[in-house]
């Protein structure tokens, strides 16, 4: 069928007086989206075809039909006033978000977009008027919104029954290791024991951070280096902890990574650091910039030689080279003087 077979001249009297001439009726007749033109009393002097399959009621008598004539009460206020600071200061409608109640389908939510006519074909119109109906995308949007929360809670409810796993078993290696003969088994024992407490605490601390795509390292840090004083130090002051960050963000999935470098090396610190009940601090600092960043626990204890680090081979060193490997980073430790300083360095210009 061609367009001419398929025209029906009947149809012109629903673009109003003038459509044949006006380039701006000629326009709104052909956009698929609803589209009417009014005048400066916010009456239809014409509109599309599209817009009379939204609002059929009103396909008989327009134009010179109120706009809509819609029911919803936020509708008549809000949107004639936009309609008049349209006509008035000649602003500029873009995606005004409206519900309007259409005949025969109910409450739909509609991006408005509205712009003043000058049209010397037809005097009479003042505004043009388009309606994007976004009910099913607004509804898409928060059953996924939705969604995303409903796993949010679930992945920090995982990761609180994980950190309450964690504790459990190291209470059951703790009672263990008070009841075994060996001395060296009983040290073991308990060194498993204070590891899972530590990745424990770590768990928690991700957790009360946020589960969300990356995390602020210098609030995470700080609580993390909170409870670490608590649990490795009795809370007596005798040791310090103390955290420092340049501003920056890191991916929830490596913050268990650094918190568990920063455990262990904090661990050693005191281990290896503050025998015989000295005093003293240790530091933990993160630096970006830009993707590169550095993570460093310093302290001020009673350091050690080269040969100790060279002999330094136990499980906390393992675990750190290994988190270090995940996150493309490398270790560097400080050699001899006074205190000790492990860096873990993210070089992007480094293969």
């Amino acid at each position: 069928m061609s367009l001419k077979e398929r025209f029906d001249p009947a149809e012109r009297s629903l673009y109003g007086p003038g459509a044949e001439k006006s380039l701006t009726h000629a326009l709104i007749a052909a956009a698929r989206q609803p589209m009417a033109v009014l005048d400066r009393s916010f009456r239809v002097t014409a509109a599309n075809r599209s817009y009379y399959q939204l609002f059929p009621a009103s396909a008989l008598t327009a134009p010179g039909r109120p706009f809509c004539e819609p029911r919803a009460s936020n509708w008549s206020t809000f949107v004639l006033q936009t309609l008049s600071d349209v006509v008035d200061c000649n602003l500029l409608a873009d995606d005004i978000e409206v519900d309007i109640d259409v005949p025969g389908t109910g409450m739909r939510r509609m991006l408005l977009n509205a712009r003043k006519v000058a049209d010397h074909d037809n005097p009479d119109d003042a505004v043009a008027v388009g309606l994007t109906d976004v009910t099913d995308l607004r509804l898409a949007e928060r059953l996924k919104s939705d969604a995303a929360a409903e796993q949010a809670t679930l992945m920090q409810e995982a990761h609180h029954r994980i950190a309450n796993s964690l504790q459990i078993i190291a209470s059951i290696l703790w009672l263990k290791a008070r009841s075994v003969a060996s001395e060296e088994t009983r040290m073991h024992l308990r060194d498993v024991h204070k590891r899972l407490i530590l990745v424990a605490a770590v768990q928690r601390q991700l957790c009360s951070a946020g589960m969300q795509d990356e995390v602020e390292f210098g609030p995470y840090m700080a609580h993390l280096c909170t409870g670490l004083a608590h649990s490795m130090t009795d809370g007596d002051g005798r040791i310090l902890i103390l955290s420092s960050s340049s501003s920056g963000k890191i991916k929830a999935d490596d913050a268990i990574s650094f918190g568990l470098i920063v455990t262990e090396l904090v661990l050693n610190a005191i281990k290896h650091g503050f025998p015989d009940g000295r005093r003293g601090t240790i530091a933990v600092s993160f630096d970006t910039h830009g993707a590169d960043w550095r993570l460093a626990v310093s302290d001020n204890g009673i350091g050690y030689a080269r040969e100790a680090v060279t002999a330094h081979t136990g499980l906390g060193t393992d675990i750190v080279e290994a988190l270090a490997r995940h996150l493309k980073a490398r270790v560097e430790i400080a050699e001899g003087g006074i205190g000790s300083l492990t860096a873990i360095i993210h070089d992007e210009s480094v293969p």
